[in-house]
């Protein structure tokens, strides 16, 4: 039996139950041990009254039919008292069957006695029939002797079942007693077997030597009898001994076990009147001994009720106080036990969790009040309960300096994320001043791989900002549109150039999400490029949907299994703390921390053939109209539009997305540079959104011919063309300018600024 996770009410409570169990079953054990001599030796009395004398009536009637029987076989004739003596005998039996019958005397009986009662019974039944044989004469002398002696011997026999009391001493005397009956008894067989030879004149073959063993074993028993009888009792059998009668008997056994036939001039008369003195003398002995010992069993079976009644008491006295101890000791133990459970669950499942927050929420804990000292006692439990304070305390504040590492922490990663910041906008705006110089295609390409790098750099220090739990700078004050604010996203990543813009439905996100929405974007953009492989695309789609607005990222790589997805779409429907141990995940947490900051919804789903969606839905309440498309009023760009140009150009020729209803485009353009940046001046932009940049060759006098843009699909090749085309065209413009320097020109006018400042760019 396992008792390991047993509680510890349950364990006392064994402890208890067990030695107290076994101290209850010794005292009952015991109890029953002495309560039962006790009704023993109160039985005794009942077996006397209802037993005892009715069977010493039967026994002495039954001798005197036997002596009857026995001379009547001897003669010719039929006795007169024979029938009368049968007639007390019958009255003797049923008295005693009365009594066997009753129920009084069948309880104070045990198994022995019980068994020699109905073996008496059995033996008296035949006595009709014995008397049958005697009457007709089927039977001789020392059969009718054999028959009644039968009787008799089953009521001694159950006489000595009696003399089973639990006192030693009263036993032996109620053994001596009934040793004493059955001395009486061989006096009468012998006293029947004479009167049967006198009657007869003679002896019968045999009788004799049954006569001299009679006699002689009726003496063997008496001198054994009285040896075990107490000295009062065996000096009155003394002196019954001595009388005249004994001594005369005495001396007629001694001439008839001399003489083997019948003697003569055997004095008869003098044999039957002291046979009669002597056989009543020894009767009454044994009936004042056997009064005398049920007197003295009674006070004797008083007296162990008395110790019985004692000894319960106080051992019963002694199983309550041990109950009680045990009791007052287990509940003790058990609240004690219960009290530091208690303390270390509430510490560890709620003050612990609540000072950890508290201290996550800036607040200021008192470590001393929150980890309060407890007293248990001086005992184990009470340097159980001490060990326990001091690892509360010390739980405590460990959790203080945990948090203020922490915090700690995030301050280093928040300012080192903003001097990267400002070292990241210091980049951008020296890129933007070198841009604006530059007229060499091939540097102005770098210039553009340069700025692309920044922008991602400084996404990533916006990482370390989040992980601070800081919110980046970056924002807009007007809403963008939504495939503007997907471009921007796809700006930001690496491989930029596998991604395709698919159908994006019209939509506008309001400027103080817009810096998020487009980080949030961008990280799941480029897990989708880093976990596919390299030749295969990725598309992003937008539609809105009842609830807001949905961007869909669609890779084809090996995709996730169950498991893992349903782990990482469990970090992201919350914003968990920053674990430093699980860095290889640190996108699901930026962009957890991004979602919650905004209410957005990210789900992971598996793609089909193969692959992961990633479903990014934007709230209703941060989705608008999509704003209008082209210059601000005026006709100059506005800060949120030259930033969100800023923010979305590419170093590659932009893809083109499927048409959008309600989107003019113009029907010409520039020849299109990399995303989103001129050399000078910033024309209207097209359909796509993003601004077309002319180049300029400096002041001539007749205008360059302006390439119409053809929002059509492009190839590569085509791309390469146009490109080739782009820098011829810039070779030819540097060699003009040569020719012309010498000649003069008239003042350019100043070109509107296309490029916000840093503080305007990563507010």
């Amino acid at each position: 039996m396992n008792t390991r996770d047993w509680p510890i009410r349950a364990k006392l409570t064994a402890l208890v139950v067990g030695p107290v169990t076994g101290l209850l079953a010794l005292w009952i054990f015991a109890t029953t041990l002495t309560f039962g001599p006790a009704l023993d030796l109160l039985a005794a009395r009942t077996l006397l009254y209802d037993l005892g004398r009715p069977g010493e009536s039967v026994v002495a009637e039954l001798q005197r039919e036997r002596r009857l029987s026995v001379v009547q076989l001897a003669g010719d004739t039929a006795l007169p008292a024979l029938a009368e003596q049968r007639t007390r005998t019958d009255q003797a039996v049923a008295e005693l069957r009365r009594r066997v019958d009753g129920e009084k005397l069948r309880d104070a009986a045990d198994d022995l006695l019980d068994t020699r009662l109905d073996q008496l019974v059995s033996a008296l039944d035949a006595l009709p029939a014995g008397r049958g044989f005697i009457d007709s004469k089927k039977v001789d002398r020392a059969g009718a002797v054999g028959l009644y002696s039968g009787m008799i011997g089953s009521a001694f026999q159950a006489f000595s079942g009696m003399a089973t009391l639990p006192d030693a001493e009263l036993n032996r005397e109620a053994l001596a007693l009934t040793a004493l009956g059955r001395s009486r008894e061989l006096l009468g067989q012998a006293d029947a077997l004479l009167a049967g030879a006198v009657t007869a004149g003679r002896y019968a073959e045999g009788e004799h030597e049954q006569l001299v063993r009679t006699i002689e074993n009726q003496r063997f028993l008496a001198e054994n009898a009285v040896a075990d009888l107490p000295p009062a009792e065996r000096a009155g059998y003394q002196r019954l001994t001595e009388g005249e009668g004994f001594v005369r008997l005495r001396a007629l056994q001694d001439t008839l076990v001399r003489a083997r036939d019948l003697p003569a001039g055997l004095d008869v008369r003098a044999w039957e009147t002291s046979y009669a003195g002597v056989s009543q003398g020894l009767r009454d002995f044994e009936l004042r001994g056997a009064d005398t010992l049920a007197e003295r069993s009674v006070p004797m079976a008083v007296r162990i009720l008395v110790r019985l009644a004692a000894a319960g008491v106080l051992g019963l006295l002694a199983i309550v106080v041990c109950v009680l101890v045990a009791l007052r000791v287990g509940r003790s133990l058990d609240r004690r036990l219960t009290g530091v459970r208690t303390a270390a669950l509430e510490m560890a499942e709620h003050r612990l969790p609540d000072v950890v927050a508290r201290l996550r929420r800036g607040e200021e804990v008192d470590v001393a009040r929150e980890a309060p000292e407890l007293d248990h006692g001086g005992d184990e439990i009470g340097q159980v309960g001490r060990a326990f304070n001091e690892v509360r305390r010390t739980a405590v504040q460990a959790a203080v300096d945990e948090v203020t590492l922490r915090r700690g922490l995030n301050e280093v990663f928040l300012n080192i994320a903003r001097r990267s910041q400002g070292l990241v906008h210091r980049q951008l705006a020296l890129l933007d001043r070198l841009e604006r110089r530059t007229e060499d295609p091939d540097e102005l390409a770098g210039l553009f791989q340069v700025d692309h790098l920044a922008t991602r750099l400084r996404r990533h220090a916006e990482d370390l900002v989040i992980l601070a739990g800081a919110a980046p700078g970056r924002g807009w004050r007007n809403p963008v549109a939504a495939v503007d604010v997907v471009r921007g996203a796809i700006s930001e990543v690496e491989s930029y150039d596998r991604v395709d813009v698919g159908e994006v439905q019209p939509a506008g996100v309001l400027g103080r999400a817009v810096g998020d929405v487009i980080h949030l974007l961008a990280e799941l953009i480029e897990n989708a490029t880093v976990f596919s492989p390299p030749g295969t695309r990725v598309d992003v789609t937008g539609r809105s949907m009842p609830g807001g607005y949905t961007i869909e990222i669609t890779d084809r790589g090996l995709g996730m299994s169950p498991p893992a997805r349903a782990e990482a779409n469990r970090k992201l429907s919350r914003a968990p703390e920053f674990d430093p141990a699980d860095s290889a995940r640190l996108g699901h947490f930026v962009v957890a921390r991004l979602a919650a900051r905004h209410g957005v919804r990210v789900d992971l789903r598996p793609a089909v053939p193969g692959g992961t969606t990633a479903v990014v839905l934007v709230p209703s309440d941060l989705v608008t109209d999509e704003p209008a498309l082209g210059p601000a009023t005026d006709g100059a760009a506005g800060p949120d539009d030259r930033r969100m140009a800023k923010v979305t150009r590419l170093a590659t020729v932009p893809r083109t997305r499927a048409a959008r209803p309600g989107r003019d485009r113009p029907e010409s353009a520039v020849l299109p540079m990399p995303a989103g940046r001129t050399s000078s001046v910033e024309t209207p932009a097209d359909g796509d959104g993003l601004p077309r940049r002319v180049r300029r060759r400096g002041p001539v006098g007749r205008p360059r011919p302006v390439a119409v843009d053809n929002p059509a699909y492009r190839t590569p090749e085509e791309a390469r063309r146009a490109m080739s085309a782009l820098q011829a065209g810039t070779a030819r413009g540097r060699r003009d300018g040569a020719r012309r320097d010498a000649e003069p020109s008239p003042p350019e006018p100043p070109a509107a600024p296309d490029h916000p400042t840093a503080t305007e760019r990563d507010a």
